[in-house]
């Protein structure tokens, strides 16, 4: 995770023992130790702690995500007689000259969406082709297998709505406002703003942003 004493550039910031594969990586990113990044956006300002494991996944900017998380697990081919990966990794067992592509293809094409200003909870996995909403919150160990409206906290096996972190004039706002494109300098230019009262920070910002009630 984020070290204390630790500063951030525009430059990512990799951790050791880290594979990342045809992934764009934002400004100010930091990846955690033993992740894996395979088709992977992820957005300005996002972060993965320890043991992270992501797929063919769109990650937005200012993303929390804690460590041993599985975003885009996955699938194994059901509808073979055999689930093993034989089927479509054939070059490994010598079974044919070429891999099974349709299929990696179609694994790939399932995109999952993480919003901005997003936490992703300890161990959580989100499943392929899910939409996770701006400022959502999945909790520790859930297993998101539908999609999460914006500012909603989920939580379980699967995961079920708990509440909604703000009143809906209140969500409309931040998302009228989006603060997440922002750049560096209005962001540093009013960071008290985001350390006030929601309510304020809102009504301060989401004037002229075209939002009528």
């Amino acid at each position: 995770m984020i070290s204390e004493k630790k500063r951030l550039y525009k430059q990512p910031f990799i951790s050791r023992d880290c594979n990342i594969n045809n992934s764009k990586l934002g400004d100010y990113t930091e990846v955690g130790i033993f992740n894996f990044f395979e088709n992977v956006n992820f957005g300005d300002f996002a972060y993965t702690g320890q043991f992270c494991f992501v797929q063919n996944a769109e990650i937005g900017k200012f993303c929390n995500i804690a460590p041993m998380v599985r975003i885009g697990a996955t699938s194994h081919p059901v509808e073979r007689p055999t689930m093993h990966h034989f089927t479509y990794r054939r070059e490994m067992f010598g079974f044919d000259d070429k891999d099974d592509d349709e299929f990696f293809q179609r694994r790939e094409s399932k995109k999952t969406y993480i919003g901005h200003d997003t936490w992703i909870g300890h161990g959580a996995i989100i499943m392929p082709g899910i939409k996770i909403g701006n400022g959502a919150v999945v909790g520790a160990g859930a297993v998101v297998t539908k999609d999460v409206e914006a500012y909603s906290i989920v939580a379980g096996v699967p995961a079920k709505e708990i509440k909604k972190r703000f009143e809906a004039v209140v969500i409309k706002k931040l998302e009228s406002i989006e603060w997440w494109n922002w750049s560096y300098e209005k962001i540093k230019d009013n960071f008290n703003d985001f350390l006030l009262d929601i309510d304020t920070f809102v009504d301060r910002h989401y004037e002229g942003s075209g939002y009528n009630e």
